[in-house]
């Protein structure tokens, strides 16, 4: 479901990136091929420096379906950012990749909060987003970086998963153990 990023798949990630359903929600978003390959190749170097953790979403049949980031990693903290294409909205695909990533990053990497933020008008990620027990609505919880995100105006809605949340409220964790 989950596999390291890998610059033979830019092109059929481009393509799904650029479908109007999915473009502007993209957070490193690219107006050619070219920009999104060399900005692929900086985030793999920037994984090789542990400031960013960033990973392919494939279906059933391995072919890329969309991305999954973790970036401004520190204090074992960071920022989430996904999407997937539009032929594949709606088949809870969002939700399993959350799900391997969440578990490798508590882990494997030592990543105690992930921090989410979401457009207020992105009422399709804030329903999915908001379908995940062990994710929380975190404005008022961390108001500090509730503020940071939305320095010029309240764009955003921020959401947390904390380690101990997602093992207390992960079923997808109990079968990963299990299995």
């Amino acid at each position: 479901m989950l596999k390291k990023r890998d610059l033979q798949e830019c092109h059929s990630l481009y393509s799904l990136m650029m479908d109007p359903a999915v473009s502007p929600y993209v957070r490193y978003a690219c107006q050619s091929y070219e920009e999104y390959l060399f900005l692929t190749k900086q985030l793999m170097a920037e994984e090789e420096q542990e400031t960013v953790i960033s990973r392919t979403i494939l279906n059933e049949t391995g072919q890329p379906i969309g991305t999954i980031d973790l970036y401004h990693i520190e204090h074992q903290t960071g920022f989430l950012a996904t999407w997937i294409g539009s032929p594949f909205f709606g088949n809870g695909y969002s939700q399993r990749a959350k799900s391997a990533f969440f578990v490798e990053l508590f882990l494997e990497h030592g990543i105690e909060t992930v921090f989410m933020k979401i457009r207020k008008q992105n009422i399709r990620s804030r329903k999915a987003v908001q379908k995940l027990p062990y994710v929380k609505l975190a404005n008022g919880v961390y108001p500090d970086v509730y503020q940071r995100i939305n320095m010029n105006e309240q764009m955003y809605d921020l959401y947390c998963v904390e380690r101990s949340a997602f093992f207390e409220n992960s079923m997808d964790l109990h079968q990963v153990v299990a299995t």
